[in-house]
């Protein structure tokens, strides 16, 4: 199913997002982020492994073109400003050459002064196809809205790891009990109303009229 989370860990809110991802990776595996991962150590460590990765860094972050490659009128609609090939990421003084070239793309963002500068080792993907798979990275953001939002998990309701854990399973589960009875994803109503029926302000029968509503709604 696509947009559902595979992978999850839970750690101390001082650890490092950057230590957990090298966890999660794996050869041959293809993996977006924002620019809170870039690392250009990390950038070497994945090109090694075999780890495709495109990962935005900051709009300054400086570089040496290798080769620059000509747009085509179809890319440079689609939002594509540029798209070189790099023998290092960085300064000179504080960067070696890189053992294998890596590729900047940039992207027009969603807002006009807003340019995506995006790392990557994915030299056989189009670069209009680098900008959709960027893009794409927000289903994460839309994930976690809806995780707080809709079920409720705004706040944490104990800091320990086993409550932050009970605390999202159940809310996992009663999520894929909703769904299995309405046969659709729950919205924010549905999460009203089963508060609604759990602090006594709503029947049974109007809990389940609105769950049946629900299935003859489109997905």
């Amino acid at each position: 199913m696509p947009g559902v989370p595979v992978n999850v860990s839970v750690t101390h809110g001082s650890s490092s997002e950057r230590d957990e991802l090298k966890k999660f990776v794996k050869p041959g595996g293809f993996y977006v982020a924002d620019r809170g991962y870039a690392n250009n150590a990390m950038f070497r460590d994945f090109d090694a492994q075999g780890v495709q990765f495109l990962i935005r860094v900051q709009e300054n972050t400086s570089y040496e073109v290798l080769e620059e490659r000509l747009l085509s009128s179809a890319e440079k609609a689609a939002g594509v400003l540029r798209d070189v090939t790099v023998k290092r990421l960085g300064t000179e003084k504080h960067n070696a050459l890189l053992e294998r070239p890596l590729r900047i793309v940039q992207i027009q963002g969603s807002e006009p002064d807003q340019i995506w500068t995006l790392a990557t080792n994915a030299h056989h993907l189009s670069p209009d196809l680098i900008g959709i798979a960027y893009r794409y990275r927000w289903q994460v953001e839309l994930f976690f809205r809806w995780f707080k939002c809709i079920l409720g998990c705004r706040h944490l309701l104990i800091q320990r790891e086993s409550g932050v854990m009970l605390q999202v399973y159940s809310a996992i589960i009663a999520t894929l009990m909703v769904s299995l009875w309405s046969e659709t994803k729950p919205n924010k109503r549905t999460y009203e109303m089963i508060c609604h029926y759990l602090s006594g302000w709503a029947t049974e029968e109007e809990l389940i009229t609105h769950l049946e509503k629900m299935k003859n709604q489109p997905p």
